[in-house]
């Protein structure tokens, strides 16, 4: 025991505060059993641990990791039954997913130990969900995304910018006064400031490595899938990121990577849980619960510039930006003549050329334009829809 809170408090030493998360804010924190869950790398640590630097007595705090050492002789349960003892009243628990039966364990927590509040993270986010189902009434689930570009400005540049509304930013209201010239940010954070760890040194590598880990340790372990399979993942993501964005054929595809096409619709649910590709829907009609699937994307541009690098289509960074930054607020749907639609509005996205003959005849239309600064009538500079959380 004495390990885990020297090991704590070392994490807390190095652990920065002056840039904090979006989901920060939002989260509730007095709630008795919390949930933060999303892909590899997004920030889920550092969040933690900034709260309980900010706002609790250490001696009345303990974080620990799941994969710990510690739990090959001890149990979570244990543990929060020594802490329940000693009046702790917080224990923070990273990386749950690695802890074998930790849905059942959360839920006896919960239920023995009712002083104790529990903060969990998942880097596997379909561990998590999976997971939940026992938990759903006693737990409340966040779910954190990589950066948006306002934050990338942030925690990369210094900057102080709050979020913008999407009606801020149609209105061209979204203005940010410190910076003269967004664009060379912009093209950076479209290379690099999706994840925090873009800041430290050969963000590529740890990303090339954030891919291997979901493929080869999340995937198989969540869905049970065998060696032979995780080898078809990387070929369909393979064949994803070189098509991306594309209307996918799944009998097609299904035949090139030798999996029955119900598989295959499920390895792409799959891979969009964990946060690798996003799948654009049309707008739902009727009683069905999901739209057809109108085209695929990969889930960021970060992960566009890994997998592709100097082959990366900018239409496709261009299309997948828009999507990944819009979806967190909002309902992002396939539109019938343009590219998107955003509740009453619809998006056609293209570069500073692009005509305007597409939103001519359609209300409530606009053009969002790639390199360009400044928008004016129904055209929109492309930057600005990362500045909505």
């Amino acid at each position: 025991m004495q390990r885990l809170y020297q090991k704590f408090e070392t994490l807390l030493r190095h652990t920065p505060s002056d840039f904090k998360r979006y989901l920060y804010d939002e989260i509730s924190w007095k709630s008795r059993m919390i949930g933060i869950i999303g892909p590899r790398g997004v920030g889920k640590t550092t969040l933690i641990l900034q709260y309980i630097r900010e706002n609790l007595n250490t001696k009345n705090a303990l974080y620990v990791s799941a994969d710990d050492v510690y739990f090959s002789d001890n149990t979570l349960y244990d543990l929060a039954e020594n802490l329940h003892k000693n009046a702790v009243e917080h224990l923070f628990i990273d990386e749950i997913h690695k802890y074998a039966d930790w849905s059942r364990e959360l839920k006896n927590i919960y239920d023995s130990f009712p002083s104790l509040n529990v903060v969990f993270t998942g880097s596997s986010v379909l561990d998590i969900l999976k997971g939940s189902a026992d938990l759903s009434r006693r737990s409340l689930i966040y779910h954190l995304q990589g950066l948006s570009f306002r934050e990338y400005l942030n925690l990369f540049h210094g900057f102080k910018f709050k979020p913008f509304t999407l009606l801020q930013i149609i209105n061209h209201e979204a203005n940010l006064k410190a910076i003269n010239h967004p664009l060379p940010y912009f093209k950076d954070y479209l290379q690099r400031g999706y994840y925090p760890f873009g800041i430290e040194n050969e963000p590529d590598l740890r990303l090339s490595q954030i891919i291997m880990q979901t493929l080869e340790v999340d995937l198989p372990h969540f869905a049970n899938l065998s060696p032979g399979t995780m080898r078809k993942l990387k070929h369909l993501l393979s064949i994803i990121s070189e098509s991306a964005p594309f209307k996918p054929n799944f009998t097609k595809i299904a035949a090139i990577i030798g999996v029955s096409r119900n598989s295959l619709e499920d390895y792409f649910a799959y891979m969009e849980k964990a946060g690798l590709i996003y799948q654009l829907r049309a707008e739902t009609k009727g009683i069905r619960a999901l739209g057809k699937v109108e085209k695929v994307y990969l889930d960021n541009t970060n992960l566009i510039n890994a997998l592709r690098g100097d082959q990366s289509n900018t239409g496709n960074v261009r299309e997948t930006f828009f999507c990944n930054q819009m979806r967190l607020k909002h309902e992002v749907l396939a539109a019938e003549k343009v590219d998107f639609k955003i509740d009453v509005y619809t998006f056609e996205v293209g570069g500073r050329n692009k005509n305007k003959s597409q939103i001519k005849i359609t209300e409530n239309a606009f053009l969002v334009k790639d390199d360009i600064e400044f928008g004016y009538l129904n055209e929109l500079p492309l930057w600005a829809f990362g500045l909505t959380y």
